[in-house]
């Protein structure tokens, strides 16, 4: 048997053990918000005790579910915010995130990237072309405005050969201003205590910052486009 395929057929087993492991115990269903408010005073107090416990197994955590494509990675987002606390919740995050990206990045390109570009040649044409046009910073604008998930991101330029560790950079940087605004709406959806608290100003402003984030960051990006057109 050939080593290329051998490590394939290792990657997928791994694969395949990780995602039974995540559904078959049910731990979907600790990534909600409701489960977070509820278990949020019980995580503070062992966060107390063991401080470094708990930021390294949220740290892996979050780059295991980003890694393999699995569902709760905004949930865990907003609990780094409820949790931690606006600084250590953006660092977490923002590191967590981008190398749970490059992982999934780099298992695309090892084990689809040939099928893929194959099976979806027009899809495959488009990414290349603006990647012909705009280099990195075509990556860098399709982090910036999340139309697409981050998952598909990964997989889309996993069919490429940009370098993972330019692909890291670009991501960290395209992703922080997400990072900034899902993690302050997570501190300010921690501080709920009754339902009346979501009408609050700072959560609102927090949340409104959800909603318009992607279309100032579209005006911005052709902004910026049409001017190194002049």
């Amino acid at each position: 048997m050939k080593p290329e395929l051998v490590k394939k057929i290792g990657i997928v087993s791994i694969l395949a053990v990780l995602i039974a492991l995540y559904f078959g115990l049910g731990l979907s269903r600790y990534l909600t918000l409701a489960n977070l408010q509820a278990s949020r005073q019980g995580f503070q107090d062992l966060y107390r005790e063991h401080p470094a416990l708990v930021l390294s197994g949220y740290f892996a955590l979050y780059v295991a579910v980003t890694g393999v494509s699995l569902p709760g990675a905004t949930v865990l987002t907003l609990a780094a915010g409820a949790l931690f606390g606006f600084v250590a919740g953006v660092i977490l995050v923002s590191f967590a995130s981008t190398i749970g990206a490059t992982i999934a990045c780099a298992l695309a390109r090892t084990l689809l990237r040939d099928f893929a570009r194959r099976k979806f040649t027009s899809a495959w044409n488009k990414i290349s072309d603006g990647l012909a046009r705009d280099g990195a910073f075509y990556l860098f604008s399709l982090r910036l405005i999340p139309v697409f998930p981050f998952f598909v991101i990964n997989f889309a330029m996993g069919l490429t050969d940009m370098p993972l560790g330019r692909f890291y950079l670009v991501s960290q940087l395209g992703m922080f201003p997400a990072t900034l605004i899902y993690v302050n709406a997570g501190v300010e959806l921690g501080k709920l205590t009754t339902l009346s608290g979501i009408l609050s100003p700072t959560l609102l402003v927090s949340l409104i910052l959800l909603g318009i984030f992607p279309l100032l960051a579209k005006k911005a990006l052709e902004h910026y486009r049409a001017r190194r057109k002049t």
